[in-house]
């Protein structure tokens, strides 16, 4: 059962649990799906709908059924021949009064067993902090949640504890030593000599409390980006890895696992180590499976966003990632790059900013250090400035100077971390350094420019092996650490977002791990990915879809039209900012919606349009202005130009959406329906073939939860909504060939009839798809730039795979995604000699030139298989 064929992922909570699961299983394994790749099954906080704030390691999540329920899906899959998959979360835990650990580090401070499991800097500056954890979650400030009563002492299970709100926090040992039995009347905050006995009690605690806007500048513990809930945890010490990993070792060995996805693996200190660490353990318990489990080897991946030239390091040992690349590059060569220019120029000249994508990352970057990240600055200063002073030659470097070149080489840093260890950096990371040194000197006072370069020594540059055992050698070790930690986190809130809900060009290419700067890349470029995937990863992930995405894989593909549509795009969005003046209104000094606001409303309405939606239906429109305004509201937040979480703008987020919806409920709905509907047909087109590129290219294909139909969701948490299963199985049952669901395409079921025939011939020949070569082929004709053909081969099997692009001088405006056959005159393949039957249609032919209008059979998309 290794490497999977493809992979059904599902979102677990207690609105869809284990036993849930089960009654979908004979549904994915009737669509080719060879495992199920859940959502993190440990212990999560009560009411989680995402399962990534786990709060206890050693058990399977109570709110999803257990592990009764776990068994229970198991052996439905086993019965089915399937798997299952599952997310692991080694970076992080979710902490507060159900996390046991916490609590007891809370309790017992640098005494607890747990103390050295999270990251906390026990040697803060601020001596209210040092030796304490800082605890960011008090409403107000701490005088006025005292005087105001919201801290009481109180007992739970016969226990002194200190309530806080509605929760409650342990007491130290020494602290409830000294407390009469009437505490809670001695110690109440209703006088003055109450509150002084109350807060003595509080000072001796091992955690100060804290106004919770005060987090980003003085939380002493990792977080995973800048969620205060959220604790870093030090998986690279063993005993921590050994703990957190132990019901996951367990399920493995048992037979009720079959691998995992690793989650964030950059947040580790030593990412290269752990999944090494990883693979060995459980090789290790690979012979020890029960009988009947598979004995193949684990499947493992990592969630790892590379740049646009940086590779997965395959001393990983890892089986590959979880496939942002893959969404960037199929997404990438359907896009049409003669649209560029007209589009940039629509941004610029409306929005009047004339900054490319680089520029926002880089003004993002200075922002979010300031807004979320100024603790974690503090702390990776403090870590170099320890390396200074370790050695005489650097002593009198100050931190402030430090400081200064740091917030420069994070603002211009090119990709989200570096993997520097004993042994320095590697090639790429030397690449890497010196393009964020190259940036930084740009921005830098020239006085710095010296200590610039012995930062970037001392962070890899010269390894720490070649310096003698010794403090200076342990202090660069820390410093190199702690930076690398530092810059993903960085990285996705200023690039993902931030940037990326400010820079409104074209929004498909607005996704978690890509480069909007990037319009389209060539089939050419696209084919030479795919051979390095089929040379080096040949079982990482494919996804177009995930828990994550910014906009749904078919809302992205339907996006992509307007690159091929620029000028009508061009002149529409002029027409309608000219139409809609009345409709703005003028919040807190300016002008809601902004003009970036608007242009990238339009491009939302449009693309996320419902198939089946008319203008003149007032509960559907209502229910999609519902959704559009709940997105709209977290676009302008994470902006954070005019408003933002922490310090929410409601009078300009209030008139965004007053215009929402008077445009949804006016003559302008007619408008962006009739756009929408000329997108319509291209769009579905995109769609299918980036379906059929994920379902054949080297890899192995990751079906997000109900994408087998049309995706047009939006941002979490409209991607996780729950999904009409009946409606995908039954028509599943009627097994319409893609011809015969043409005809009720909009449905969704041409989609899912694709799908489930590419997924059965995955299931008939394994090794083709898992091992098979890759291999571009030529087409030749006036339509040869329309389409994108390759060949996969093992031992004699063939598979020839062709799908159109760059389609809506043919398509748009039309009622199906259908290209009549003169289109394709004159363009034709030549398919290699041999039999070939065509897995898509009822095709059978022999090798040959065969003309494209044959190839396709209507559709523009094919795979024709020889045995």
């Amino acid at each position: 059962m290794s490497p999977p064929r493809a992979l059904g992922r599902l979102q677990f909570h207690a609105g869809f649990t284990l036993d849930d699961a089960v009654n979908v299983v004979g549904y994915y394994a009737r669509l080719g799906v060879s495992h199920l790749y859940a959502s993190p099954i440990l212990r999560a906080r009560h009411g989680s709908t995402h399962g990534y704030d786990v709060v206890d390691c050693h058990e399977v999540n109570p709110e999803l059924g257990g592990e009764a329920a776990l068994r229970r899906l198991v052996a439905v899959l086993r019965g089915h021949g399937m798997g299952l998959i599952v997310d692991i979360v080694p970076n992080h835990m979710g902490v507060g009064s159900e996390n046991a650990w916490w609590m007891d580090v809370l309790r017992r401070g640098r005494g607890s067993r747990y103390a050295g499991y999270f990251d906390i800097d026990w040697l803060a500056p601020d001596p209210l902090v040092r030796g304490r954890v800082l605890l960011p979650i008090l409403g107000e400030g701490y005088d006025v949640v005292l005087r105001e009563g919201h801290l009481r002492l109180g007992k739970r299970n016969d226990e002194w504890v200190l309530r806080l709100y509605d929760d409650v926090l342990p007491l130290s040992p020494e602290s409830v030593a000294s407390l009469p039995d009437d505490a809670a009347r001695t110690h109440a905050p209703d006088s003055a000599e109450g509150r002084a006995r109350l807060h003595a009690v509080i000072e001796k605690q091992h955690y100060r409390l804290a106004f919770w806007k005060l987090a980003s500048d003085m939380v002493n513990y990792r977080r995973f980006f800048d969620i205060n809930e959220l604790a870093g945890l030090r998986i690279e010490r063993t005993a921590v890895f050994e703990d957190t990993h132990r019901t996951i070792f367990r399920l493995y060995a048992e037979g009720l696992i079959d691998g995992v996805r690793c989650d964030h693996v950059d947040g580790l200190a030593d990412p290269r180590r752990y999944c090494r660490q990883l693979r060995h353990r459980l090789e290790r318990l690979r012979t020890q499976r029960l009988a009947g489990a598979p004995r193949d080897a684990a499947y493992l991946v990592v969630e790892k966003i590379l740049a646009e030239d940086e590779s997965l390091r395959l001393d990983w040992r890892t089986d590959g990632t979880t496939g942002y690349e893959f969404m960037d590059q199929v997404s990438a060569v359907l896009h049409d790059e003669r649209g560029e220019a007209a589009l940039t120029d629509l941004w610029r000249g409306l929005t009047g900013d004339a900054a490319d994508f680089a520029t926002q990352a880089v003004r993002a970057r200075r922002q979010i250090l300031v807004d979320s990240f100024e603790a974690e600055l503090e702390r990776t200063a403090r870590a170099l400035f320890a390396a200074a002073r370790a050695d005489v030659a650097t002593r009198d470097v100050s931190q402030a100077a430090i400081r200064r070149v740091l917030v420069e080489l994070l603002v211009h840093f090119p990709v989200y971390r570096t993997y520097a260890g004993g042994a320095g950096r590697d090639a790429f990371d030397e690449a890497v350094f010196a393009r964020a040194v190259e940036g930084a000197l740009r921005t830098l006072r020239l006085q710095d420019a010296a200590l610039l370069h012995l930062i970037a020594r001392w962070l890899g540059g010269e390894a720490p092996r070649a310096l003698p055992p010794g403090p200076v050698r342990r202090a660069r070790e820390r410093a190199i650490a702690v930076f690398q930690q530092a810059t993903s986190p960085v990285a996705a809130k200023a690039v993902e977002d931030t940037a990326g809900y400010r820079y409104g060009r074209l929004l498909s290419r607005n996704e978690v791990g890509v480069d909007a700067a990037r319009m389209a890349i060539t089939p050419e470029d696209f084919h030479a990915r795919c051979a390095e995937r089929h040379a080096n990863l040949p079982h990482t992930l494919l996804a177009t879809a995930t828990h994550d995405h910014k906009r749904g894989e078919d809302l992205r593909a339907r996006l992509a039209v307007l690159s091929e549509v620029a000028e009508r795009w061009v002149i529409t969005v002029e027409r309608w900012r000219t139409r809609h003046t009345e409709l703005r209104q003028r919040a807190e000094g300016r002008i809601a919606p902004s003009a970036s606001d608007e242009v990238m409303l339009y491009q939302m309405l449009v693309g996320a349009w419902p198939l089946g939606l008319a203008p003149d239906d007032e509960e559907g429109l209502e229910r999609f202005a519902t959704r559009i305004a709940a997105w709209q509201r977290k676009a302008l937040r994470e902006a954070k130009r005019w408003t933002r979480w922490t310090s929410p703008n409601e009078p300009y987020e209030d008139a965004c959406e007053d215009f929402l919806r008077a445009l949804l409920s006016g003559e302008a709905a007619g408008e962006l329906h009739a756009f929408a509907e000329y997108l319509a047909t291209p769009g579905a087109a995109n769609g299918l073939a980036q379906t059929v590129l994920r379902l054949t290219t080297p890899g192995v294909p990751d079906l997000y939860q109900g994408t087998e139909y049309w995706d047009f969701s939006l941002v979490d948490p409209d991607n996780r909504r729950p999904v009409d299963f009946l409606a995908r199985s039954a028509s599943l049952e009627r097994e319409p060939s893609p011809r015969e669901a043409l005809c009720a395409w909009r449905d969704g079921s041409l989609k899912q009839a694709v799908i489930v025939r590419l997924l059965c011939a995955r299931k008939a020949h394994p090794e083709l798809f898992a091992r098979g070569g890759y291999r571009p082929l030529d087409v030749a004709g006036p339509a040869a730039g329309k389409v994108l053909a390759f060949l996969r081969e093992h031992r004699g099997q063939r598979l020839v795979v062709a799908v159109g692009r760059h389609l809506a001088p043919w398509l748009a405006g039309l009622s199906a995604p259908a290209i009549p056959a003169e289109r394709w005159e004159g363009t034709s393949l030549e398919l290699p000699p041999g039999q070939w039957t065509s897995l898509l249609a009822t095709g059978k032919r022999e090798g040959g030139n065969i003309p494209l209008a044959e190839l396709f059979d209507t559709l523009p998309i094919a795979a024709w298989l020889s045995l």
